[in-house]
């Protein structure tokens, strides 16, 4: 679902610099870091959520460092942001099919835990489904579990499972 863009007040032409965090309420959070999202993954979110709704979160990564100057190059093209609403839109069009309403969120960050954590409290959800792509494990020490920074970030109030696909 489309929002409407807000305007800055004074400069009747700009976006406002963030958008709010959408507040429907959901039962269940899939969450993935730029990657499809499995059937199966689905299916158990629909099977947590007991015909209440799901919400799905895309993450576009900015990569480089947060300390740098800011470099347009860093952030992710509108090719890999359709490809992002592409996969909320494919997620959203198959957990409807299974009976349950959906909502959908691309979003673009640099820290893409404490985004999913602020997107599952948002939205007073019970479970976060966070699906992550396999990596070596040299690269997992380095960049670190996303389901377990949820977690820590998020704390004992919800569920939280890592899915690696």
């Amino acid at each position: 679902m489309e929002q409407p863009m807000r305007r800055s007040p004074g400069f009747p032409f700009r976006r406002a610099r963030f958008d709010e965090q959408p507040r429907q309420s959901a039962a269940v959070l899939v969450a993935t870091v730029g990657i499809p999202i499995p059937k199966t993954v689905l299916r158990q979110a629909v099977k947590l959520s007991g015909g209440r709704p799901v919400a799905v979160v895309t993450i576009a990564r900015i990569y480089g460092s947060s300390l740098g100057l800011p470099n347009p190059g860093l952030l992710p093209t509108r090719k890999e942001m359709d490809e992002q609403r592409a996969l909320v839109t494919e997620a959203i069009d198959r957990l409807e099919r299974s009976g349950v309403e959906a909502w959908g969120q691309v979003a673009s960050t640099r820290r893409y835990a404490k985004t999913i954590a602020q997107a599952a409290v948002a939205r007073g959800v019970e479970h976060v489904l966070v699906v992550t792509p396999k990596v070596p494990r040299w690269r997992l020490f380095i960049e670190g579990d996303t389901a377990r920074h949820v977690k820590r970030r998020i704390g004992n109030d919800m569920t939280v499972e890592g899915i690696t696909v």
